[in-house]
C-alpha cells in the first residue's frame, strides 16, 4: 500500500509547443427547427494534448453526450469546428455506459469485433483479442456470451473491444454509471492504471465528480444546456497516481469547489424556462 495521502504535484504549464490531438473550436449543436429549434450545446472551445486524460462534468441535459457523439463522427455540429489529428484510418473508439457489445457475440468475437472490421488476419486478431482479454481479467469466459456475466465483466469487454483496436483517441460516455459504487471504485482503479499505461488520449464524461478527479489530468466543468465550458481544475496529484488519492485532503478540498461550481448549473437545468 502506497501513502494514503500522497503528496501533492506542483503545478506545472502545459508544454506549448504541443500540439492538440483534438480540438473544438466555437463548437455548436441544436435539434429541430424554427420555433422548436432546442440548442443543446455550445459555443464551446476544446483542446486535449496527447496522452491527456480529459473529465467533462455537467448536470443532466447540458450537451455532454452530444460533444462525445460529435467527436466520434455520429453526429455533426451545426456550426463551428471539431478536428481530430491522427495518423490512424480509424482514429477514435467510444464506450458507452449500456456496454455496446453484442449479445449474440462471444467475448472473444466481441473483443476482435473492430479488428475483423479492419480486416486484420484472423490469428493476429484472435491473438491481439486475447492480449487484452488477459489484460482486463477476461480470458477465462473468452467463449462466454455476454447475458451470462455480471455488468462489471460486460463493461471489461466493452473496454478490452474499443483498446483492441489501439485507437489513438478514447471517447467514454459515462460507462461506469450503470455500475454499483463499490465495482464503479475497482473499474475506476483498473482504466487509472490501463490508461496511465498506454496514455491512450481520453475524453471521459461523467456525472461523478470523484471519478473524475481520481481519472482526470483535467476537469472541465460544463454550464446547463446549452452547454459551455465555465471553469477547468487540474487534481493535484502526482502521476502515476492511485486511488488511495480520495483519502487525500487535497481531493476533497476539490470535490466541494467542483460542486459549488456546479450547484447553481444544477439548478438552473432543474428550472424549466
Amino acid at each position: 500500500m502506497g501513502d494514503p495521502h500522497p503528496t501533492p504535484a506542483t503545478p506545472t504549464a502545459a508544454a506549448p509547443t504541443a500540439r492538440p490531438k483534438l480540438r473544438a473550436e466555437a463548437l455548436t449543436r441544436s435539434f429541430g427547427r424554427g420555433t422548436r429549434t432546442r440548442f443543446a450545446l455550445g459555443p464551446l472551445d476544446l483542446s486535449l494534448a496527447p496522452g491527456e486524460f480529459v473529465c467533462i462534468v455537467g448536470p443532466s441535459g447540458c450537451g455532454k453526450s452530444t460533444l462525445l457523439r460529435i467527436a466520434a463522427g455520429l453526429l455533426r455540429p451545426s456550426s463551428g469546428e471539431l478536428s481530430i489529428r491522427t495518423a490512424s484510418p480509424r482514429p477514435a473508439a467510444m464506450i458507452f455506459q449500456d456496454y455496446g457489445i453484442y449479445d449474440w457475440k462471444t467475448v472473444l468475437a466481441n473483443v476482435r469485433f473492430g479488428l475483423d472490421v479492419q480486416r486484420v488476419p484472423r490469428k493476429k486478431a484472435d491473438a491481439r483479442a486475447r492480449d487484452w482479454l488477459a489484460r482486463m481479467g477476461l480470458l477465462d469466459v473468452a467463449g462466454a456470451y455476454p447475458a451470462t456475466l455480471s455488468g462489471g465483466m460486460r463493461q471489461r469487454v466493452a473496454i478490452a473491444r474499443a483498446l483492441a483496436v489501439e485507437p489513438e483517441i478514447l471517447l467514454m460516455d459515462e460507462p461506469f454509471a450503470a455500475l454499483d459504487a463499490q465495482l464503479r471504485t475497482i473499474l475506476q482503479d483498473e482504466l487509472l492504471d490501463l490508461t496511465q499505461t498506454t496514455r491512450t488520449t481520453t475524453l471521459f464524461i461523467t456525472h461523478s465528480l470523484e471519478e473524475a478527479i481520481v481519472l482526470g489530468d483535467r476537469v472541465l466543468v460544463m454550464s446547463a444546456g446549452p452547454g459551455r465550458i465555465i471553469a477547468e481544475r487540474r487534481p493535484p496529484f502526482h502521476r502515476p497516481r492511485t486511488g488511495e488519492v480520495r483519502s487525500a485532503p487535497e481531493f476533497t478540498a476539490l470535490k466541494s469547489e467542483l460542486w459549488e461550481l456546479l450547484r447553481g448549473e444544477v439548478r438552473r437545468e432543474a428550472v424549466p424556462a
